[in-house]
């Protein structure tokens, strides 16, 4: 599948979609053409990352349906997979506080894995594999459940999910398309 670029924002930069779009709730489709669309993606995500300014960014987040995902969780901790397979190494799970930019402003305790490794491929075909822990852990699988479309509200559970539901059902974005990076909260 060829890439097809969303359309960009006044700055420039990709728009953010909000919860509730068809693209953020159905698995991504594998990449299957490097070319320079893809490559043009990955720069585009990489920038409206860290514009929004966030820690991770999924295609489905740019209304792209395609495995392809950016971080940016500090000196040595960045960069780009393009059809990622997450592989839990810990049953150790570690809950903090968690957020996304196609939920903006909200964060809740989530449970997570305390140590994975992310396999694929960067944008040129060569092989990635990444161990991470604590942030980078939580990153990597909140971007793959975003391939899987998931979102890390439908993980949590009981009191705590219900009060995620009330609070999307009542912010001000509730009903919008996207948003522009910047604006996510």
């Amino acid at each position: 599948m060829t890439v097809v670029l969303p359309e960009r924002g006044p700055g420039g930069l990709l728009p953010i979609v909000i919860t509730g779009q068809p693209v953020l709730h159905r698995p991504a489709a594998p990449v299957t053409v490097f070319d320079a669309g893809l490559a043009e993606l990955i720069e585009q995500m990489t920038a409206s990352m860290k514009a929004a300014p966030g820690a991770g960014l999924a295609g489905p987040q740019v209304g792209v349906g395609l495995r392809v995902f950016t971080y940016d969780c500090g000196p040595g901790r960045r960069g780009h997979v393009v059809n990622p397979v997450l592989e839990r190494l810990s049953t150790e799970l570690e809950e903090d506080r968690e957020g996304c930019l196609s939920i903006p402003g909200l964060r809740y305790p989530t449970p997570r894995a305390s140590r994975v490794r992310v396999t694929g491929v960067d944008v040129d075909g060569a092989d990635v594999d990444v161990v991470g822990e604590g942030y980078l852990a939580r990153c990597f699988q909140h971007e793959v459940d975003h391939l899987d479309g998931v979102l890390y509200v439908e993980r949590l559970g009981g009191r705590v999910r219900k009060q995620a539901m009330k609070d999307i059902r009542a912010a001000s974005w509730n009903g919008s398309a996207s948003l522009e990076p910047g604006l996510t909260g």
